[in-house]
């Protein structure tokens, strides 16, 4: 009976993770099969779980949707400067605090990291109070610029820990053939954290790309809308309500971005937390 047990546990345990991969993938099969189906299949009083006659009306009514369009663009557009601004901000404090000795660097890094426990809803309003005085409401500013100035305890540790594992000696023998701390930075050390830089840039990709109560707050015109805040009022815009495969599709075409980076980037992220020393 011993010599059965492991292929017990395996069986069970591709069997949990089986049902784990079913249940997490439901929303996103209900939302495709839903965004093919015909609007008295989505009306229907009983579940219809796979379309009849699936169409793909929705899709080429979404892609001729001028304000769906403009909100893509505008995802794009503040996503990637916000994106490779914060990225950077985030590499350069990550080596100060890796790779450089300074006094009270010990202290100022745990004054960062205490900032982790501080609620996001609790600088709701200073921060509303602070953009508007500086007349930064209705634009993009407030959604991108905090970031260049490496907002993300959770991102700096993890690249942190990753560069405190590279050996000093490199950083030396660069001293010696004459290189300073930003070729060191550039050249050395950001090639050799690959691996975390891509785990960071992942989890802050899908955090802007999903943010909705920031550009809701900050944007306020359809004009500006990003993608969450347009889709999270195309149900009753302009005081009409519309078809469930339309906001369907709509959520699909949202979520592909998400799956496409994250096909790419498994493999960083598992690689990332061998690197950064933070495996359980």
């Amino acid at each position: 009976m011993k010599k059965y047990l492991p292929i017990i546990k395996s069986i069970l345990l591709y069997a949990l993770l089986t049902g784990a991969t079913v249940l997490m993938s439901f929303p996103l099969f209900w939302m495709i099969s839903s965004s093919l189906k015909t609007i008295e299949e989505t009306n229907s009083p009983g579940i219809v779980w796979v379309p009849q006659n699936p169409t793909f009306e929705a899709y080429f009514a979404i892609f001729q949707n001028q304000d769906f369009l403009r909100s893509y663009f505008n995802s794009v557009f503040y996503v990637t400067l916000a994106l490779v601004g914060t990225l950077i901000s985030i590499a350069a404090v990550s080596y100060a605090f890796s790779r450089l000795e300074w006094p009270g660097r010990n202290v100022v890094f745990f004054l960062m990291l205490s900032t982790m426990m501080i609620p996001p809803q609790a600088l709701i309003v200073p921060q509303y109070v602070f953009f508007n005085k500086l007349d930064w409401i209705g634009t993009f500013n407030p959604l991108i610029i905090p970031g260049y100035f490496a907002g993300g305890a959770a991102m700096i540790f993890l690249l942190r820990q990753a560069m405190a594992q590279i050996p000093k000696e490199l950083d030396e023998s660069a001293f010696v053939d004459g290189a300073n701390h930003i070729q060191i930075w550039w050249e050395i050390i950001l090639p050799l954290v690959k691996a975390p830089m891509a785990t960071v840039a992942t989890f802050l990709f899908v955090g802007l790309w999903n943010s909705l109560l920031t550009p809701l707050m900050y944007l306020q015109t359809i004009d500006l809308y990003t993608l969450p805040v347009y889709v999270s009022t195309l149900y009753n815009i302009n005081q009409t309500v519309q078809p469930w495969p339309t906001i369907m599709t709509a959520a699909v075409l949202t979520t592909v971005p998400l799956i496409v980076v994250f096909f790419f980037a498994q493999r960083f992220i598992l690689e990332s937390v061998v690197v950064s020393g933070l495996k359980g």
